[in-house]
């Protein structure tokens, strides 16, 4: 299994950019497929992008298309999270998740967050105006 572990966040402006890193502990992380969720306060945990376990396809929120670009590293074990031009509505807790998978599978069932098995403690996003 694997035990993902965010960094990255904090307090940017309006058209700003930040690095979100997923660290992944375990031997085998090339084989799970990675997400990146977020969730703002009083609204439910939502799909940020995602991206098969060899990195040959991602998949992103309509909301976030064209300015974050989701990658991995699979000799670091660690997934990664560009977010560019980015806006006040971007604000909110960014969770790291995975599942086990070396297998392609719908762009929607990327999306579910129940599709997901390993969820980190999340990193603070803050897009100030």
């Amino acid at each position: 299994q694997v035990q993902p572990v965010e960094s990255g966040g904090g307090l940017v402006q309006a058209g700003g950019s930040l690095r979100l890193s997923c660290a992944a502990s375990g031997r085998t992380f090339s084989g799970y497929s990675m997400g990146w969720f977020r969730q703002a306060p009083g609204k439910e945990r939502e799909f940020v992008a995602a991206i098969t376990w060899i990195g040959s396809s991602s998949y992103y929120a309509e909301a976030v298309k064209g300015r974050f670009t989701i990658s991995r590293d699979n000799t670091e074990n660690t997934l990664y999270l560009q977010m560019n031009s980015l806006k006040p509505e971007d604000t909110a807790v960014y969770y790291c998740a995975a599942f086990q998978s070396t297998t392609y599978y719908s762009g929607n069932y990327y999306k579910r967050p129940h599709s997901y098995d390993y969820w980190g403690q999340g990193t603070q996003v803050t897009v100030s105006s």
